[in-house]
């Protein structure tokens, strides 16, 4: 029997296993610089308000930093991975990997090895 620490599922961390939250994610793993308020909506296609709102729970779990300063006489605001956020976020996404790749293994292989209509699926990490 394996214990809780082998089970993947565990790994998946909750602050980031939500369709909004991965973009936001992926959005800000793509610059080291960050990104403003603005283009973070933008690019993940959200409101301001849902925006805020998932920003406000990845600030709170210590995922992001939010710098608010004036360009100008305009505020702007400046979303930024932190350091935790990244390294917590690529745990995250091996965890997800393990799981995904599992769940394919299943799907290509039935029980006593029969092959399942869906073999044409490659677990992730198989050669072409």
């Amino acid at each position: 029997m394996s214990s809780k620490y082998d089970n993947p599922f565990n790994n998946l961390k909750r602050i980031f296993h939500e369709p909004n939250r991965l973009a936001i994610l992926s959005a800000l793993c793509s610059t080291a610089n960050g990104l403003t308020f603005r283009d973070l909506r933008d690019q993940c296609d959200l409101t301001d308000g849902n925006l805020s709102r998932h920003l406000k729970a990845l600030e709170e779990a210590g995922v992001i930093e939010i710098e608010k300063k004036f360009v100008g006489v305009k505020p702007q605001t400046t979303v930024l991975l932190t350091d935790m956020g990244r390294d917590s976020f690529i745990e995250y996404l091996k965890a997800l990997e393990e799981v995904l790749q599992k769940a394919a293994e299943a799907i290509t292989t039935g029980e006593e090895g029969v092959s399942l209509p869906f073999a044409w699926i490659k677990p992730l990490g198989a050669s072409s």
